[in-house]
This record gives C-alpha cells, structure tokens and sequence, in this order.
C-alpha cells in the first residue's frame, strides 16, 4: 500500500514539474494546435529542395505534406483554420498539375505563411 502511495506521489509530481496537472490545457490534438502544427511543418519548408535527392528532398516533401494534412485537420475542427487550409491546398493541387512550384503555386504558399504569421 505503501508502495502505491509513493509510486502516485511520484506520477502526480511528475505531472507538476512538466506543467500537465496544473489546470492549463494544452493544444496538443486541438484545432489550434493543428494549425500551428501546419505552420511549424510549413515555416521548415523549402520548395527548392523538393527535388533534391537524399535527406534535404525527403525533408522538404514531408514537410509539405504535413502542412496540408494538419492544416486539413485544424479546419475540419474549426473553421477559422479553412482559408490556410485552402491556401495550402491550392498549391499542392497546383504542384501536382505542374509538377513546379510556379507563381501560383508560390501565390497560395505566400498567403499561406502570411496566415500563418498572423496566428
């Protein structure tokens, strides 16, 4: 009994010191949270590595592809987060239809990280 008095101790300090018992939420799995997820993956992008061969090319596509699926996310849970998920969507569609990131699909990445600078 004692043992289990001491063990939850521990887990309810552990809790403590890494802020998740102290009645803040966190946005891990919130819409809010997807899209500053979408951001992060977005603000890492660089669309002149997409192509590259080895780690940089794989980086960048992945990167890419994370923005538009938490982006996807965030809006489908709250719809202030559609238009960076349009914008997001807009471009991948594009690259997709012109394999390049040519100015419109570098318009609808710009807006992109412009809602995003704005979050």
């Amino acid at each position: 009994m004692v043992g289990l008095v001491i063990g939850g101790g521990g887990v309810g300090a552990a809790w403590a010191l890494n802020g998740d018992g102290d009645g803040t939420t966190s946005e891990s799995g919130t819409a809010a949270g997807d899209a500053r997820a979408a951001c992060e993956a977005l603000d890492g992008f660089d669309e002149t590595k997409y192509t590259e061969k080895g780690s940089a090319g794989e980086i960048s596509v992945n990167r890419y592809t994370a923005a538009g699926a938490f982006s996807a996310s965030a809006a489908a849970g709250d719809k202030r987060y559609e238009p960076l998920a349009q914008a997001i969507r807009r471009s991948q569609e594009r690259h997709a239809r012109v394999f390049d990131f040519d100015a419109a699909a570098k318009q609808d990445l710009d807006k992109a990280r412009g809602i995003c600078r704005d979050l």
